[in-house]
């Protein structure tokens, strides 16, 4: 009952978001808190709340103080550069500026902390597609499915749980897979080519001379297909027309045009503003050491990652802004992506707070390991990288590696699997896993994207899907599981 119980939650929840019937923050706390009473548990809601929320509280306090610190670190001009370059780089060709998305968020995903990645891509970077009017989905699809086959690395998370859970050294899991990841890596390279052709081929090409010099136009309230009347791609552009990329039907997330602040600024586009009040010219060296200096030591691990963003922001704070109603300023610019993202969080915690407390989860992996035919044994590795995909999507990590990567294990040594083969593939389902709902960076990502998260997992998931089929693939064509 707890098995069936605990599906239909899970979809309950996936439904209602993708629909947008319910908004995400709404869904994740009430469809557990209903499902909680469902199954004769209700009076222990309280507790398996704070449980939750007790787990999730140093990634929520975490996810806060980097939003302030990359804010500031943004207000004071420390991306500007990365901007400057990306712009010159894509010369506002669509197709350059998705591969170049993708191509970012890989190389910043080296620091292994999926918040930090996201931060920097969609600052530097939505700019650009908000100016462009691009889908803003095919950002956070390709940023996200590029972290999620880089978060592999030792350092960010699911390669060590893996080992920890199975006794085995983090390297002889990592080291074998780097072919099969690279060829996930790849894939998205090449999901990044062809998305962007056809964005492309949606709203046609400026130069950047000509996108830096039009002007921003008001949003309207819809963006809705266009059939083409004769007119070329840079008209199309500037009138805010276009079919989406399938030809037809509503964009998801395509940005309509830059809107304007108060006093007439381009508030979109502040980030190239290169006269902008908040700049620190003279401090450039000093933010840059900073912000090494801090993911160097989140690399090492020489204290915990909340505290490190708390020391960072409080830091950057002083330093760039020593006066008092400057730091206030700095705080409320930021305060609604603070409390969003933080709110999202605290609210996952309820849902999964309810999914472990009432013990669907444990039923749920059960269920589905027992499901796996007697004949499949010999094949475990290749069950084991098939179920990471909906396992890790629908199960925080350390609940799929601590919960059900042992018992997988143990089925596969049974038929003479080894449990390297096991733990190598279970990784091969982290392209998909962050983007699901209870991964608190996402909600980072789709925050300062501002795309709707139903919109982004309706775009995504299928390719991430994919990418992670590519890397199951290319380690069973290499040999490696």
């Amino acid at each position: 009952m707890l098995t069936i119980l605990g599906f239909a939650m899970i979809a309950t929840f996936l439904v209602l978001i993708m629909t947008k019937k319910m908004s995400p923050i709404a869904a994740l706390v009430l469809i557990p808190a209903l499902f909680c009473v469902a199954v004769g548990q209700g009076a222990q809601l309280g507790d398996y709340v704070i449980e939750g929320v007790g787990n999730l509280a140093p990634t929520a306090a975490m996810l806060m103080f980097a939003i302030v610190y990359f804010g500031v670190m943004i207000d004071v001009g420390l991306f500007d550069p990365i901007v400057r370059g990306i712009l010159k780089f894509c010369q506002a060709d669509p197709m350059r500026i998705v591969v170049g998305t993708a191509v970012l968020a890989a190389i910043v995903s080296l620091d292994g902390d999926g918040s930090t990645t996201f931060m920097i891509t969609v600052s530097a970077m939505y700019p650009l597609y908000k100016r462009l009017k691009m889908s803003l989905v095919v950002m956070t699809g390709v940023a996200a499915t590029a972290n999620g086959v880089m978060n592999t690395l030792p350092w960010g998370g699911p390669t060590a749980r893996a080992a920890t859970a199975l006794k085995l050294d983090a390297s002889e899991i990592f080291v074998p897979m780097i072919p099969a990841l690279a060829m996930g890596l790849l894939a998205v390279f090449v999901l990044a080519y062809v998305l962007g052709i056809r964005e492309r081929k949606r709203l046609g090409m400026l130069t950047l001379d000509e996108a830096l010099a039009r002007e921003p136009q008001p949003e309207p309230e819809t963006v809705s297909a266009g059939t083409g009347t004769g007119t070329g791609g840079k008209d199309r552009l500037r009138k805010g027309t276009g079919a989406s990329a399938s030809g037809t039907g509503e964009v998801p997330g395509t940005s309509t045009g830059g809107t304007e602040n108060e006093d007439g600024d381009d508030e979109e586009f502040r980030g190239l503003d290169p006269d902008r009040s908040t700049l620190r010219p003279k401090l450039y060296w000093f933010n840059a050491g900073l912000t090494a200096a801090l993911l160097t030591a989140m690399i090492m691990e020489l204290m915990p990652i909340p505290v490190l963003f708390l020391l960072g922001a409080a830091l950057a704070l002083t330093v760039n802004f020593p006066h008092m109603p400057d730091q206030r300023a700095r705080i409320a610019a930021h305060a609604d992506n603070v409390l969003n993202v933080s709110g999202m969080v605290f609210a996952a915690a309820v849902f999964t707070g309810v999914l472990t407390g009432t013990g669907m989860v444990e039923h749920m992996a059960d269920w589905v390991v027992g499901a796996v035919p007697e004949a499949m044994g010999p094949h475990m590795a290749i069950v084991t990288g098939l179920l990471s995909l909906p396992l890790t999507y629908f199960m925080s990590n350390d609940g799929f590696y601590f919960g059900v990567l042992p018992v997988l294990a143990e089925a596969g040594a049974a038929h003479g699997v080894s449990p390297l083969e096991i733990a190598r593939a279970s990784l091969a389902g982290q392209a998909l896993h962050m983007s699901s709902p209870l991964v608190p960076a996402v909600y980072v990502l789709v925050g300062m994207a501002k795309v709707e998260f139903g919109d982004h997992t309706r775009f995504t998931v299928k390719w991430a899907v994919l990418t992670s089929l590519v890397v199951l693939a290319a380690g069973v064509l290499f040999g490696i599981m």
